[in-house]
C-alpha cells in the first residue's frame, strides 16, 4: 500500500487532518494537482476567545479589540460594539504549523489529479491523471465541496456567500484606525431600486496598518450566489460614496463558500474532512476554526481503527463519519440549516433588523452561535431569546413557511 491514510488534496483542510494523523502515528501519504507548500491566496479570520483557547494566538498575523458593525441604513450611523477580539491568521504561518509535522514524518504527495477511485473491503486505490495509483486503507477527501467523487443527498440549489475583497491603499481610510468591521450593511450608497431588488450585501473590513486596509464586499448567503462583477461595482460604489478612491491594489480576493450544503452520506467509504464533509458553518461561512477543534477527534478515530488490522475499510469509514459528524453536531447543523433559510429571504430592511437584534444578545450566546461551541440546549435556547426579543417584523419573518424550514427543522429530531 502507499500508505494508512491517503489524504486528497493539499489545502487547510488536508493538512490539518494530514498533521493530525501523523502525530498520532498513522503512516499518510497526499495526492494534489499542487505541491502543499504552495501559497494560500485566501484570508482565514477567527475569533480571538476561539484561537486562544485552541493555544494558537502565536499564529496570528493580525488582531483587533475594536471591533464592530454597522446595522442602520445610513453613512452617519453609530457602529455597534462587538466587545470580542477578532484575528487574522498569518496564512504563511498557519501553513508551516501544519506542514512541519508533516514533513518531519516523511510524507510525500504525489502530483497529479485524481479522476478514479475504486473501493474494496481492504481499502481504496485511487488514479491519478498522469496515471498513478496509489492505495490505502483508508481515503480522505480533501479537495473542498466540488468533489465529484462524494456522495450527498440532493435537497436542491446550494446557497453561496460570495465576496470580492482587496488589500490595498486608499486615499481616505475606509475604517477608523486600528477597527476591524465584521459587517457594514450601511447602504444609502445604493439606489432605491437597488435596495428593493438587489441583493443584500455588506463590507468586511479590517486596518492592517501601515496605511493598508483589506476592505471586502459580501453576501451573506444566496442561492444562485451574487457574481464577482457584481460584488466589486458595488464595493468601489461605496467607497466612492464615502469619497474614497482605491490608490493601490496588492491583492484581490475571491471567496465563494457553500452555506446549506448537507451533510454528505456518512455510510460512504470515502471519508471527507474541510468543505466536502460540510465543515463550513452554515451561519457564518467560517471554517478554520472547526477544522482544528474537531480534526484531534477524527484523527484518532481513524488511528484507533487502523489499529484493528482486521477490520474492514468501510467499517473504518463509518467509524471515522460518526466520530466526525456524532449525532449533536447533526441536530445543531440542521438548525443553522433552519435558520439560514429564513435569513435568505429577508430584504435588506429586516436583515439589518435581524443582525441588530442578533448582535444586542449576550455575548456568551452570539460569540457560542457563530463559532457553533454551544451546545444543543445552548444553542436552542439562544435561537429562542433571539425570537424572544426580535421586532414583529423579525419574528413574521422567522414565522414563514415558505421554503425548506419544516423538512430541515425535522432533521433536529431525526437528522
Amino acid at each position: 500500500m502507499t500508505a494508512e491514510v491517503l489524504v486528497m488534496g493539499a489545502g487547510p483542510a488536508a493538512l490539518c487532518i494530514a498533521s493530525a494523523l501523523v502525530e498520532r502515528g498513522v503512516k499518510v501519504a497526499g495526492v494534489a494537482p499542487s505541491a502543499p507548500e504552495a501559497p494560500w491566496q485566501n484570508t482565514f479570520g477567527i475569533w480571538g476567545p476561539e484561537v486562544d483557547a485552541l493555544g494558537l494566538a502565536h499564529l496570528l498575523g493580525h488582531r483587533w479589540s475594536h471591533t464592530s458593525s454597522y446595522f442602520a441604513a445610513g453613512l452617519g450611523s453609530e457602529p455597534v460594539a462587538h466587545g470580542i477580539d477578532y484575528g487574522l491568521f498569518d496564512k504563511a504561518a498557519l501553513q508551516r504549523h501544519w506542514l512541519t509535522p508533516c514533513q518531519d514524518a516523511g510524507v510525500a504527495w504525489t502530483r497529479g489529479a485524481v479522476v478514479a477511485i475504486e473501493h474494496h473491503e481492504r481499502g481504496s486505490v485511487v488514479t491519478t491523471d498522469q496515471g498513478d495509483r496509489l492505495e490505502a486503507r483508508l481515503v480522505l477527501d480533501c479537495t473542498g465541496h466540488h468533489s465529484p467523487f462524494l456522495k450527498r443527498p440532493d435537497e436542491g440549489p446550494v446557497a453561496g456567500q460570495a465576496a470580492y475583497g482587496i488589500v490595498g491603499r486608499f486615499s481616505n481610510p475606509p475604517v477608523e484606525p486600528g477597527q476591524f468591521v465584521l459587517m457594514d450593511y450601511r447602504c444609502d450608497h445604493l439606489s432605491e431600486a437597488e435596495r428593493r431588488c438587489g441583493p443584500p450585501t455588506f463590507l468586511y473590513a479590517m486596518d492592517f496598518g501601515g496605511g493598508r486596509f483589506f476592505v471586502e464586499e459580501t453576501s451573506l448567503a444566496l442561492a444562485p450566489e451574487v457574481p464577482y462583477d457584481v460584488l466589486k461595482a458595488r464595493l468601489l460604489k461605496r467607497l466612492a460614496h464615502r469619497g474614497i478612491e482605491v490608490l493601490a491594489v496588492e491583492e484581490e480576493e475571491f471567496c465563494l463558500f457553500p452555506m446549506n450544503m448537507p451533510l454528505p452520506d456518512l455510510d460512504q467509504q470515502l471519508l471527507a474532512f474541510g468543505g466536502g464533509a460540510t465543515l463550513v458553518h452554515p451561519a457564518s461561512g467560517y471554517m478554520i476554526g472547526a477544522l482544528l477543534r474537531r480534526s484531534p477527534a477524527l484523527a484518532q478515530a481513524i488511528a484507533d481503527g487502523l489499529a484493528d488490522a482486521n477490520l474492514p475499510s468501510p467499517s473504518l469509514a463509518r467509524a471515522a463519519w460518526q466520530a466526525l459528524w456524532p449525532l449533536e453536531l447533526q441536530r445543531k447543523h440542521a438548525l443553522y440549516r433552519f435558520g439560514l433559510e429564513k435569513l435568505m429571504r429577508y430584504p435588506e430592511g429586516q436583515l439589518r433588523q435581524f443582525f441588530a437584534t442578533f448582535f444586542s444578545l449576550p455575548k456568551l450566546q452570539w460569540y457560542g452561535f457563530l463559532t457553533n461551541t454551544l451546545t444543543l440546549p445552548d444553542l436552542v435556547g439562544a435561537m429562542l431569546r433571539l425570537f424572544a426579543v426580535s421586532p414583529w417584523s423579525v419574528r413574521l419573518g422567522l414565522m414563514q413557511q415558505q421554503g425548506r424550514e419544516f423538512p430541515l427543522m425535522l432533521r433536529l429530531f431525526k437528522p
